[in-house]
């Protein structure tokens, strides 16, 4: 079994033993990061991601400079140690980046303008895309393809909210799952079976920082939905890392292969270090301060069930001052993986049995900096 991850702007493969550690090294001209988006059908061809350096900064706000980074699109051999760009026939913005690998010819690809973004349905070269969401409606990201390759799963953060969505591969027939004033609805992934999707409810108006949420399911047309937790238990937007050194990024659930659902659950009255800064405006897309004085709790990988009698069981050891988080269940079932950021450190890379028994560190990233983002390679 093998794992990949990111690591101060650079991808690595390793492992599930911790051996074979290798970076993969790119010699190309004025890629400033790299990171791993999607794997193809054969299993040891990746679909990269490089950015150029970024074009916000110190004066020059996220929202307005973010998306005029350039940004180009790879395939990476693991075997044959071969990287080929993706030579784009039709070029939809400087700013394009993959969202969902529907198969080994098409992808979803996110097109960020001055006026807005939203997603085509587009062959690998850019050519033939067909707009699946459309400039007002909203930004759509946090795309899941159903088990049957039939069905699309996104969040909208639409004028109205945060809202659950579904539709075919190309935007039509579309159904609103969830969505409600008060809630801020995220990151829907299909079941096993194709029968229910799990995604997460934050109260972001007392909550403007999305530090916690609840998960929720239901069935795709939108019925049946339910709160598999209260109070605002999961781990939602995870922040990490000394004053110095800071990352983060939307913390997801997601199922096991028996329909359970894994999920970074806080401890009672858990508090993170990094708080958002409400009173000021938001510039950098973080917004928050170090102060690792209000820090309480931590987070740990717990499993929860779907049936009437919904339970939560830890799989990793609750701890304070230490978060768990990135949870991913092996292809064979039997290894779980995930991320630990003990409270103002940076994130390593662990593994444990599926039970989260024998955990074990597999990485703290590049010269020890921090790992994050990790995920299985597929089992071929």
């Amino acid at each position: 079994m093998r794992l990949i991850f990111t690591s101060q702007g650079r991808t690595a493969m390793i492992n599930a033993d911790g051996s074979g550690l290798r970076y993969f090294e790119f010699d190309v001209p004025e890629q400033e990061t790299w990171q791993p988006c999607a794997f193809f059908s054969d299993g040891r061809r990746i679909l990269l991601l490089s950015m150029e350096a970024r074009r916000d900064g110190p004066g020059k706000p996220f929202a307005e400079y973010y998306h005029k980074t350039p940004t180009h699109m790879w395939i990476y051999d693991v075997e044959q140690d071969a990287l080929s760009a993706i030579e784009m026939q039709q070029h939809l913005a400087q700013f394009q980046t993959p969202q969902l690998l529907l198969n080994d010819e098409r992808l979803l690809i996110q097109v960020v303008h001055d006026e807005g973004g939203q997603i085509y349905n587009a062959h690998l070269d850019g050519t033939d895309a067909r707009p699946i969401t459309h400039l007002g409606e909203g930004l759509p990201y946090g795309f899941s393809l159903s088990p049957d390759g039939r069905r699309l799963a996104y969040h909208l953060a639409s004028p109205s909210g945060y809202q659950i969505w579904t539709s075919d591969p190309y935007g039509e027939h579309r159904t609103l799952v969830a969505a409600h004033d008060d809630h801020l609805y995220f990151g829907p992934s299909w079941s096993p079976d194709g029968e229910w999707l799990c995604y997460q409810a934050c109260l972001y108006r007392q909550d403007p920082g999305h530090d916690w949420a609840d998960l929720c399911i239901s069935r795709p047309d939108g019925s049946e939905q339910h709160w598999l937790t209260t109070g605002q238990s999961l781990w939602f937007a995870a922040t990490y890392g000394p004053r110095e050194r800071h990352g983060g990024g939307s913390n997801m659930p997601g199922w096991a292969h028996d329909g359970a659902v894994l999920a970074s659950c806080r401890l009672r009255g858990a508090n993170v270090p990094w708080q958002y800064q409400a009173q000021r405006p938001d510039v950098d897309h973080f917004n928050r301060e170090f102060m690792p004085q209000e820090a309480r709790g931590g987070a740990h990988i717990c499993r929860i069930e779907i049936d009437a009698k919904t339970s939560k069981r830890p799989l990793t050891e609750a701890r304070q001052s230490v978060w768990d988080f990135r949870q991913s269940l092996s292809p064979d079932r039997t290894q779980l993986l995930f991320c630990r950021a003990p409270t103002g450190e940076s994130p390593s890379i662990w593994v444990a049995e599926a039970d989260g028994k024998a955990a074990r560190l597999l990485s703290r990233g590049w010269r020890d900096l921090g790992a994050d983002h990790p995920r299985w390679m597929p089992s071929v």
